[in-house]
């Protein structure tokens, strides 16, 4: 998946939650959901981008980048 690392630190801080916070509830590395949110990582795992959209209590549509063909 291509995931919007912009949208997800919106949200993130749209509710107030901390880098650290998401990590705890992703179990995700810190590091990581940096990278993730500063656009550095261009393809996730759908697991780790199904993690982030659960933690945060969005649908995975609303922190990836839809495709169109």
């Amino acid at each position: 998946m291509t995931p919007n690392g912009s949208a997800i630190r919106a949200i993130r801080e749209a509710q107030k939650m901390s880098i650290r916070a998401l990590s705890q509830r992703t179990g995700l590395n810190r590091g990581y959901l940096s990278r993730l949110e500063r656009c550095q990582i261009r393809e996730a795992a759908d697991a780790r981008v199904t993690a982030v959209a659960e933690a945060l209590g969005v649908p995975t549509a609303a922190i990836t980048h839809q495709e169109t063909t």
